[in-house]
């Protein structure tokens, strides 16, 4: 057989999908897995979904031989010691200017030691974030490369073709940057995940608990918000979702489905990224709380039975009112959360000196990855008109959305207190707004506090310079 043009290695739902995908663009691909059974299925699928140039191999040496030079091989494997694991396998039978790349959801600063490490052996390397799920990676996802450029060029033609494709923006792929910038991207990106459907179940909560709507009126109302600003992947499929019946018993699945949910890192990662960068993040952070509070269940229910009694208000609830300003909350809630992960991917770049273009992960993030949605173009915008931008929230068209909404926001927070249902993300991102916009904070009370008890020192807004004030002694003279 003639030389393939890429190789894969790591043969899971998402290297199958990838492996299809670029085959069916045209590349022939070989493939690899450590477990033999995983190759000749991803074959068999190929040879079932349209005789894909798709050439499967049991041993590593056989597999990288297959390649045509300089090799390209991508790597699907879990994050961690598999990934070194992996690398060591296929090291062995790669030479000088081949190159890996890691398509996993990898800490940044772990694709920063591989990359030096093949740098040392003669290897590139390439971190890439893959967005899109399993669909994504069949049909088209978005890419996020990051290491060496040379890497990069090594892949383009293949991977402007096999990402998601956008007709006003184009393919859902671009260089990130230098070192570990494509991982550090993509696991902000899923932080920013985290927000958008931690505020989209608050939504519900809201709609269900207090408004009382049904599976069916959830349905419809979550349909005609996604045929407006609020248009996205995440609200599409939360309206499906409403839709499905229960096949093993009565009603419909959604109620079935405990209320405990999963994660995998890349959110936690997320926050203690934000903390090491001072970096306010409240709306994301909220979300991975509500993920380990979900986790609370048996105490959870413990808890519900010590305090018992109807939280609601019991005063009648105009319904298309409330939808309406559920609605509005939502999407103010949702710029900040993505304004948090932007200001976070900033301060990162400055920090590393990557200078990444904020505008262009908002288009690459427009077409197959979970958080698309039509507002990433308003962003683009946003950026492309400042790339300087402080903050989203500063942006003149976002700052009169934001204005615009504030009623509305306020009251569904205001409401879902008083009904006793938890809204951590709108509340988060509420008061992040709330402290953003204002020009004097108590903060003044906390530094003093500060110096009292620790001798931090204050500046004044009066005068320059950092002072120190002996409080305990004065408050105690003043006593005397």
């Amino acid at each position: 057989m003639a030389l393939t043009r890429i190789g894969l290695a790591g043969l899971a739902v998402m290297g199958q999908n990838l492996a299809l995908n670029i085959a069916e663009k045209g590349f022939p691909i070989s493939v690899y897995n450590r477990t033999t059974s995983k190759v000749d299925e991803t074959v068999q699928r190929a040879k079932v979904e349209g005789n894909l140039p798709v050439y499967g191999f049991h041993d590593p040496a056989s597999f990288v031989s297959s390649i045509q030079k300089p090799r390209v091989v991508i790597m699907l494997v879990k994050a961690g010691a598999p990934v070194d694991q992996t690398i060591a396998t296929l090291a062995a039978h790669l030479e000088q200017g081949d190159c890996i790349i890691d398509g996993g959801n990898e800490w940044y600063e772990n694709t920063e030691r591989r990359e030096k490490a093949m740098e040392e052996r003669g290897l590139l390397y390439l971190g890439m974030g893959v967005s899109g799920g399993e669909e994504g990676a069949r049909n088209g996802p978005s890419l996020m490369p990051g290491g060496s450029f040379e890497a990069y060029k090594y892949i383009e033609d293949i991977l402007l073709k096999v990402a998601a494709q956008v007709p006003d923006s184009g393919p859902c792929v671009t260089y990130i940057g230098k070192g570990g910038s494509g991982n550090f991207v993509k696991m902000v990106h899923n932080g920013i995940e985290y927000g958008d459907m931690q505020l989209i179940a608050e939504a519900y909560d809201v709609l269900k608990s207090v408004g009382k709507l049904t599976n069916s009126e959830l349905q419809q109302v979550f349909s005609e918000w996604n045929k407006g600003e609020l248009l996205s992947f995440l609200i599409e499929i939360t309206a499906d979702i409403f839709g499905i019946k229960d096949e093993q018993g009565e009603g419909y699945l959604v109620d079935k489905v405990l209320d405990k949910t999963g994660m995998k890192g890349t959110g936690k990662w997320t926050v203690q990224q934000a903390a090491e960068l001072s970096v306010a993040a409240p709306t994301i952070e909220a979300s991975l709380d509500s993920r380990f509070l979900s986790g609370l269940k048996d105490e959870r229910v413990e808890a519900s039975k010590i305090f018992q009694g109807d939280y609601s208000t019991g005063l009648p609830v105009d319904k298309a009112q409330l939808i309406e300003d559920v609605r509005q909350a939502l999407y103010a809630s949702k710029i900040c959360s993505y304004a948090q992960g932007m200001n976070i991917i900033k301060a990162k770049s400055s920090e590393k000196g990557w200078g990444l273009n904020l505008g262009e992960l908002a288009r690459i993030w427009k077409g197959g990855c979970i958080i698309r949605a039509i507002f990433l173009d308003r962003i683009k915008k946003a950026y492309d008109r400042n790339p300087n931008l402080a903050n989203l929230l500063v942006d003149p068209e976002f700052a009169q959305e934001i204005m615009d909404r504030q009623a509305a926001w306020r009251r569904v927070v205001c409401l879902a207190i008083n009904n006793g249902v938890s809204t951590p993300g709108m509340s988060a991102s509420l008061a992040y707004f709330d402290s953003y916009r204002r020009d004097r904070l108590p903060a003044n009370l906390v530094q003093a506090q500060r110096d009292y008890f620790g001798a931090h020192t204050y500046e004044r807004v009066d005068m320059s310079g950092s002072y120190h004030t002996e409080w305990f002694k004065i408050a105690r003279n003043s006593k005397i």
